[in-house]
């Protein structure tokens, strides 16, 4: 497969990357569209990003619940999400819920 391809694939593949909140200096979309200009682009690299874009490793190796709730907190990473999100928004919780460790 020729590289000019290869690098338009890849080109489409940036256009679709999420952009991190935070840290918005610091993109994998960039990284991803300053690969697609190599000379030496493989088409490797190409269905990694692919790879990477779609979830295939996620779907294929697919957490069990088991992992997911672990016993001791079952809760723990839907917080840390919930978390994640809040934080992306600016939304951060009260010092009283974070002294007494209340969600």
């Amino acid at each position: 497969m020729s590289t000019t391809k290869l690098s338009q694939q890849l080109h489409r593949i940036a256009a679709q990357w999420p952009g991190d909140p935070f840290r918005p200096h610091m993109q994998l979309k960039t990284f991803l569209e300053s690969l697609a200009d190599h000379p030496q682009l493989t088409p490797q690299a190409v269905k990694a990003a692919r790879s990477l874009v779609n979830n295939e490793i996620q779907k294929k190796y697919a957490l069990s619940e088991k992992t997911l709730r672990p016993r001791s907190m079952p809760m723990h990473y839907e917080r840390l999400v919930e978390g994640y999100e809040k934080s992306a928004q600016g939304v951060s919780r009260p010092w009283w819920k974070i002294f007494f460790n209340i969600w």
